[in-house]
Order: structure tokens, then sequence, then C-alpha cells
């Protein structure tokens, strides 16, 4: 069944993006006693190889004749690319998060999930400026299977990297 296999793949895909963040955080602690952290061309290595995985999940699970799939993926690498900067900016935070988490100060914390929370909704944006595109390009439902699937994966990846987060807890008794 398709259904089973992709919710295997993207199982594996969380795993292996949740043992990179293990990893890249006991590295981060490392630093500290002198070894060598994870560098950010190892992240965009990580981020590609996602890419790539998202891509062959999405091929698998959306049957598509000859002339669907070269308008299709057309479409989709034009949908890539702006998805790219968004989660450019998803990374940006992340990584400032990790950097400001212990020295967080109220205001910071009130900035970054607002930050957070606009990102989200770019990512949102663009997904409906592409329905039409998609659409002319696939009939409804093929069309509706690939924002299903996209969404599915992109939900999959940032629940395994929100888990990653520490919460932004207060330390002052309220």
């Amino acid at each position: 069944m398709r259904t089973r296999s992709i919710v295997v793949a993207l199982t594996m895909l969380c795993g292996f993006l949740g043992w990179r963040q293990t990893e890249q955080q006991q590295q981060s602690i490392a630093v500290n006693s002198g070894a060598m952290a994870i560098t950010d061309s190892d992240v965009q290595l990580l981020r590609q190889d996602l890419r790539a995985q998202k891509q062959r999940l999405i091929a698998q699970n959306l049957p598509m004749n000859e002339s669907e799939a070269i308008k299709f993926w057309a479409v989709y690498n034009r949908y890539g690319d702006e998805l790219r900067q968004i989660n450019d900016e998803k990374y940006r935070l992340v990584r400032e998060y990790g950097e400001q988490w212990p020295t967080m100060t109220n205001e910071q914390a009130l900035i970054y999930i607002r930050r957070w929370l606009e990102v989200d909704e770019q990512v949102q944006q663009l997904r409906l400026k592409y329905v039409p595109e998609v659409s002319q390009v696939l009939p409804g439902k093929k069309a509706a299977t690939f924002f299903q699937l996209d969404r599915r994966i992109s939900m999959m990846i940032d629940v395994q990297l929100s888990s990653q987060l520490p919460l932004a807890r207060s330390t002052e008794n309220q």
C-alpha cells in the first residue's frame, strides 16, 4: 500500500532528522570541551537530502503520466525554490533560538514565536499561490494529493524539528 510506504518512509526520515538533531546538540555541547561541532555545510547537506527524499516520496505516491510529470515537475521546482527560501528563514530562526535560548528574555521569546508563526503563514500563502498552477497541470484529485503529501511531509519534519527544541520555560516563579 502506498499509504503504508509513505508512513514508513516518513518515520525513517523523521528518525534520521531526530538523530541528526540529537547529534548536533551533542556536538554543540562537545564544542565547549574542544570537540568539533556540526558545520553549516553539514546542515545544508542534510536539508538537501531531506528535499531529495521529499521529492522521491511525492514521485512514489503521486501517479502521473509522462505529460503530467513533465509539467508538474517544472511547477514543483519553482515551488521548491520558493519554499527553500522560506525554510532558510525557518533554519535561521532555529539557529537563533538555539543561540539565545539559555539567556532568552521574555521579549525575545515573544519576537521568536511571532517570527515562527509568520514563517508558517508564508508557507500557507505559498501553497495557496501554487494551487492554481498545480491544478493547471494535474487533474483536481492529483493536485489535491500533491498538496496533501507536501503538507504531511512538512508537518512530520516540523514535528521532529520542534520536538528537538527546548521549551522557552520561565525560571521565575509565577
